[in-house]
């Protein structure tokens, strides 16, 4: 028998609709006769979902040191750019000042002199050192938890490797010339200087940035919690400097704001407390406009359309009902919590009221809910209870009740409720059809009219 899935439910207005608890031969024969009518009728799809912020950020360490400064305390709002820590790090300001004495010192480099047969071997061993430098930093990167701080030292690495590149293709093409007696020693050394120029500038650059990031400043305005969204740490970009200066990736020993919190353990890390590198300080939220992320199962997704409004609920708020609006859905699929395919889709979440007409209040993100999403209504229809509604040879049918006979009729159904579901066509608005215990009817089957 054909029902609507557990997943929806509907609502249905009856405007001329008359239902009878007849049966066909008395009380205990289960079958029951009513008639078709029009009624309003919207199918919901009912998905689980989660509170989703604006943004979040998590601020993270950027080398091993101290917090020596916290000038925000939990819950406060920031702007965009301001100063929220400082830490400490003496460690990277001499990764730094090496950095920055060695490319000093290749700058003022003449080049030297050295043997055409020393020119490929000083060549490789640039090129040894540049490849095992920028593998090490993108090994380093590729453990970074946080996904835009990743992001943005891989592009860092990424440019700093093709502006080595070039250059060391340069040197190759002089040194290949001095061997064919087109250039002379001098250009190649020029032209070898000028690579391991390239491979400093990149150590230094990364450096710079390690030493720019010891102040954490907001990335988004919103409202500062301390600690991270996870207790877990990461490497971090004093991780990559070392690679990329051509020492070894330092470890971090564990400290007290890196390893996770149990319960009752403050994850935050306190004024003067030690940190290494990828340990969480603290995150902004920005909580300026909140969302949802919907799973909808993949039999509905076709439904869920930019647009359609829903009525959410959630766990922490009973009896409380919000407003909200799809805004997209993703085309590729995700396993769902029921262990089916589901897609997930955004939802825009508005204001919310409680069933006497109170405010609700705002929700957090990551709260649990059930977006009620109204995919489809229609007004005035001819509708049939659905339990009327049964499947034969995959084709929705019903019985109806001719001079008191049951007959088979196929049936076209548009807008699906829980309740009562639009016919589009077989069935006339006032039809008599078998409303109960349809499993029980044969075709001819006499039946009260």
């Amino acid at each position: 028998m054909h029902r609507v899935p557990p997943r929806t439910t509907a609502v249905a207005i009856l405007v001329l609709v008359s239902l009878t608890g007849a049966s066909c031969t008395g009380q205990d024969s289960g079958i029951g006769v009513g008639n078709a009518g029009r009624a309003d009728v919207v199918e919901v799809v009912d998905a689980p979902a989660t509170v989703t912020a604006r943004a979040a950020a998590t601020l993270t360490a950027a080398a091993d040191g101290t917090l020596t400064s916290l000038s925000v305390k939990p819950g406060d709002t920031v702007a965009a750019g301001q100063v929220l820590a400082v830490i400490d790090s003496p460690a990277a300001q001499q990764w730094l000042k090496e950095a920055g004495d060695a490319l000093d010192a290749l700058k003022r480099s003449g080049g030297g002199s050295v043997g055409v047969k020393n020119l490929s071997a000083q060549q490789k061993r640039t090129d040894d050192a540049a490849a095992k430098a920028f593998a090490d930093a993108r090994t380093a990167a590729g453990q970074i938890a946080d996904a835009a701080l990743r992001s943005t030292l891989t592009a860092q690495i990424d440019l700093a490797e093709r502006t080595y590149q070039e250059a060391a293709a340069s040197a190759r093409a002089v040194i290949q010339s001095v061997q064919r007696g087109l250039a002379s020693i001098s250009q190649a050394m020029a032209a070898l200087t000028q690579a391991q120029r390239a491979q400093a500038q990149s150590a230094y650059d990364l450096a710079q940035s390690t030493v720019d990031q010891l102040t954490l400043r907001a990335p988004v305005a919103g409202v500062v919690q301390l600690g991270g969204t996870t207790a877990a740490s990461a490497p971090s970009i004093g991780d990559l400097l070392g690679a990329a200066s051509g020492g070894q990736v330092p470890t971090s020993a564990p400290t007290g704001g890196s390893g996770a919190a149990g319960p009752g353990v403050d994850p935050a890390v306190p004024l003067g407390g030690r940190v290494s590198a990828g340990t969480p300080i603290l995150t902004v939220v920005d909580v300026s406009e909140l969302g949802l992320m919907a799973e909808v199962d993949e039999t509905d997704v076709l439904l869920v359309q930019p647009g359609v409004t829903a009525r959410v609920e959630l766990d922490a708020a009973p009896g409380a009902s919000y407003e909200a609006t799809v805004t997209s859905a993703d085309v590729l699929p995700t396993t769902s919590a029921r262990g089916g395919v589901a897609y997930r889709s955004r939802l825009r979440l508005g204001a919310g009221r409680y069933d006497d007409g109170r405010a609700a209040p705002a929700p957090r993100p990551g709260m649990n809910a059930v977006a009620h999403l109204q995919v489809r209504s229609i007004q005035n229809a001819v509708t049939v209870p659905a339990a009327a509604v049964f499947n034969v040879g995959g084709k929705d049918v019903v019985w109806l009740v001719r001079a008191g006979k049951a007959v088979q009729q196929p049936i076209s159904i548009g807008v699906a409720g829980q309740d009562r579901v639009q016919v589009i066509s077989g069935v006339s608005d006032g039809d008599q059809l078998v409303v109960r215990g349809t499993d029980k009817v044969k075709q001819g089957m006499e039946l009260p009219r």
